[in-house]
């Protein structure tokens, strides 16, 4: 046991002794050389391949892509506007089973608002008073906030909503193909 704490004092003795720097300083990194060309990528010219390329020159103005886009927009307003509904916001006041205290609500909600229209639907078996006809929730969150102060059960809710300015096509024109 003796030897060996002797053995690994004499050992650390050796690991501990200041050995000589094999680098003395930067004068003997002077004639350091390394070519490093062969793992080096080789890439193509880039401004002489540019040169070489034909230059295109655009068969239409901006003005000519300006109406085309014009031309879209106006086919996919014409197609939006000729759906009867479409996905939007609305804000849900009630929901319930009691007619009674739909109607209830409705009433309050006109005290309470009366700038605010509110809707009811019935769907067997409840009904359900909404308010407003929004496109984006954001739209619909300042109205929320307001109604939350009275009726804090109100939340939003995603709906089909019927567009205001769409008009049933002639039922004349489809009469031709019924019979």
């Amino acid at each position: 046991m003796r030897k060996s704490w002797i053995f690994g004092i004499v050992i650390l003795f050796f690991s501990c002794k200041t050995g000589q720097s094999v680098v003395s300083g930067p004068e003997s990194f002077a004639g350091y050389q390394e070519d490093l060309t062969a793992s080096l990528p080789n890439y193509p010219d880039y401004e002489q391949q540019l040169e070489s390329l034909p230059t295109i020159q655009p068969e239409e103005s901006a003005r000519a892509i300006d109406t085309q886009l014009e031309a879209l927009a106006r086919v996919q307003y014409e197609k939006n506007t000729s759906e009867p509904y479409f996905n939007g916001f609305r804000v849900l006041v009630y929901s319930g089973l009691n007619r009674d205290e739909a109607f209830k609500t409705q009433e309050e909600l006109v005290e309470a608002f009366p700038e605010i229209s509110a809707e009811m639907q019935y769907e067997q078996p409840r009904y359900l008073l909404k308010v407003g006809r929004y496109g984006y929730k954001v739209e619909a969150l300042k109205v929320l906030y307001e109604i939350k102060t009275v009726f804090p059960s109100a939340r939003i809710i995603r709906d089909r909503i019927q567009r205001k300015d769409f008009t049933l096509p002639s039922q004349i024109d489809n009469a031709e193909g019924e019979n």
